[in-house]
Order: C-alpha cells, then structure tokens, then sequence
C-alpha cells in the first residue's frame, strides 16, 4: 500500500512505539501518582517523561505547562469551553476544522458572540479583516496554524500580535503542524496551542496535549481523580492536575514517548525538508494532468503536508475509490470535517480528494501516484 492520508492519522508509526506499549502493558502497566509500588512509579515516569519531551519539543518550560488530552479535538473543547463565558467575543477563520466549528456553535446558543472572517481563495485568512473584527470584548482568537484541507500555513504570528494589541487570547489549533513544521510556542505568540499525538508527532490515537500558556486561566471541563489533594473534594489549582482528571492513557503515552525519541533523533528540520519535497514533486506532477485542479497555495514552503485536488467528470469520492481498489493508494475525499474549508475554496459539498504526506514516503510513491492519477484522469474521466 501507499499511504497518504498522514493528515488524518500518521501510518507507520514511528519506529519503536508498537514495542514501547506493547512493554508498557507486560511490564509496567500501573496507575500512575495513585500508588507507591514499582509499577505505579514507572508508569508515572513514563507519563512525565513524555511530557518533558514535548515542553523540549515546543521550547516550553516549565513542562507542566502541558495537559494531556485525548486528541487535539479534546484539546480545543478543553481551551474553548475553559475559557469563554457568555458575552465573551471570539474572532475564528472561515477554514477552520470542525473541532473549532462546532464548540463554538455551541458556545454561541450560550451567549458567546462569534466572528468567522472570511479567507482566501487559497486558504490563507484575511488578516485586514481579522484587525476589524475586534470588538472591546474581545476574549480570544483561534486560528488553524495550517489547514486540514489544503495544506494552507496561516500567517499566526501575525495574529498573535494583533489578538495580544487587543488584549485577547490566542488559541492555534496545532494539530496539522506539531511534528512536522519545527517551530517553537513563543515564534508563535500561542496562548494556548491544541495539538494531537497520532498525526506528525507519529504516536497512537487516543493521544494529544494542550499547553497553557502565563496567565491563562481554564476552568475544569471535568473534576475528578487526580492522584493529588485527595484530601480536598475541588480541584486542584495547579497545572498540569487542574485538567487532567481520571487515570490517563499511560499505554498510548508510553507510545508516543517512543514516538518523540525518534522525532529527536531524526529531527524535525529534516522532516520538513523532506515533507515539502514531497508536496512540491506531487503538485508540480498533477499540474500536469489535463483538467486536474489544484487547491491551496503553489509554493510548497507554504503548506504542511496535505494536498487537495479534484477531477472533472469524477467525484472526489469516486477517484478516491479507484486509487484504493485498483491502486492499493490510501487518500481521503470528501468534506474532511471541514465544510468551511471547502465553501472558502469552492469545493462545497462534494469536497476534493485529499493527499496528505508523511516522514516515510518517498518520491517514488508520490511519482507512482501522480501517474496513477493521470490513468484515471485518462481512463476514467
């Protein structure tokens, strides 16, 4: 098979996190903070240190700083739903996914007042439009640092300063980019910064982080356990306990522990470098497809790894099926949680069919479906 749906969920793993659960589960499967034994303690190391690697990874101190989640849609209900009070005004983009969306649907049949400014035509957002939408009451601004659907890197340190002019908050959803575009949470101006372990960062699903920058202040969305304060029936006030209640996901932790040893090792950099090589070789190939229609910005430098295109007389659905029959290519078509996205592009509602690469494919798979593409275009069209 040739995989390229990386933007949904990393496939292979990261060399050594099947091993490292799998270890986890026979040898060291305790709750951790809730005991003294040897099992308890190591379970704990393997959580902290997992943290510790991604507060090295995001040039965050201290690393308590960041809150384990479920997922990076876990991780934005936690930020947003903490954070926003009725009468509180959000400013957001008209690309975001629909783990943005849809909390804030429901936060404004709670009095939360909403502005989605528009992008565009190649996903980036209007930044003009964004420094009008401020009003005095202003509380946050959340913006997808690349988006979902057509690889699209917003301009968030740029927005970071106008949100910080206004004294608003900034909330980027990460998930598209933690791993696999180097950076570090001050180049970002992030107050907050959603981010899953199972897309770049090439740990299991079921695991994500949200950090909390100074000064944010997030109500729990849940109480509960915590393995400290027991004596108290509140929470605790401090991070990363005030919003990680219940015994967490010390399986797929230890995983992506694993996962963030190889980041290291390899490096970000040279992820990226190679992750644009990528793109660029698959843009300038289906460029050449007659009739094929691109999406999002042209220059490779601008993108994370997803690419998305569509074909006349084929929908995106159907293209999608013939690559995964005929083909053995794993892409995704559609809306990808993401009707906005498509409506700013003009794909709505039949979406485009999405490629999305990852740190182990090679030219020779982008180069093979490139032509698998241009087969179909022929054959099939």
């Amino acid at each position: 098979m040739i995989y390229l749906d990386n933007a949904a969920t990393s496939w292979p793993k990261a060399p050594g996190v099947a091993e490292a659960m799998s270890r986890f589960l026979l040898e060291e499967a305790g709750n951790p903070g809730r005991s003294g034994h040897r099992l308890a303690r190591t379970a704990a190391e393997r959580v902290e240190s997992a943290r510790r690697a991604l507060a090295r990874l995001l040039g965050v101190s201290p690393p308590e700083r960041i809150v384990f989640t479920l997922n990076a849609t876990d991780g934005l209900n936690l930020a947003l739903k903490g954070l926003l009070r009725p009468g509180d005004h959000v400013i957001t983009s008209s690309v975001e996914h629909n783990s943005v969306t849809r909390p804030l649907r429901a936060l404004a049949e709670q009095g939360v007042q909403v502005t989605k400014v528009p992008c565009f035509g190649d996903g980036t957002v209007d930044v003009d439009a964004l420094a009008r939408a401020f009003r005095s009451n202003t509380r946050l601004v959340v913006l997808t640092h690349a988006s979902n659907v057509a690889g699209t890197l917003q301009p968030v340190a740029e927005v970071a300063r106008l949100a910080h002019a206004a004294g608003a908050l900034f909330l980027v959803d990460g998930a598209q980019t933690v791993g696999a575009v180097p950076f570090r949470v001050a180049d970002l101006g992030a107050d907050l910064l959603a981010f899953s372990g199972h897309k770049g960062l090439l740990g299991p699903t079921g695991t994500g982080a949200l950090y909390v920058g100074p000064g944010v202040d997030l109500r729990p969305t849940r109480e509960g356990g915590t393995g400290t304060s027991s004596e108290l029936d509140v929470q605790p006030s401090d991070l990363p306990h005030r919003l990680e209640s219940g015994t967490p996901n010390t399986v797929g932790i230890a995983g992506l522990g694993a996962a963030l040893e190889y980041l290291e090792h390899r490096g970000l950099e040279a992820i990226r470098a190679h992750e644009v090589a990528l793109v660029r070789a698959l843009r300038e190939g289906l460029r050449e497809v007659p009739g094929l229609r691109l999406y999002g910005p042209e220059d490779p430098a601008r993108c994370a790894g997803a690419v998305s295109f569509t074909l006349p007389g084929l929908e995106p659905s159907e293209v999608a099926a013939i690559l995964d029959a005929s083909f053995d290519v794993a892409v995704r078509p559609g809306l990808h949680c993401a009707p906005d996205a498509h409506r700013t592009l003009g794909t709505f509602p039949l979406g485009t069919v999405r490629l999305s690469v990852g740190p182990f494919n090679t030219l020779d798979e982008v180069r093979q479906v490139v032509g698998y593409i241009a087969q179909i275009a022929r054959s099939w069209g």
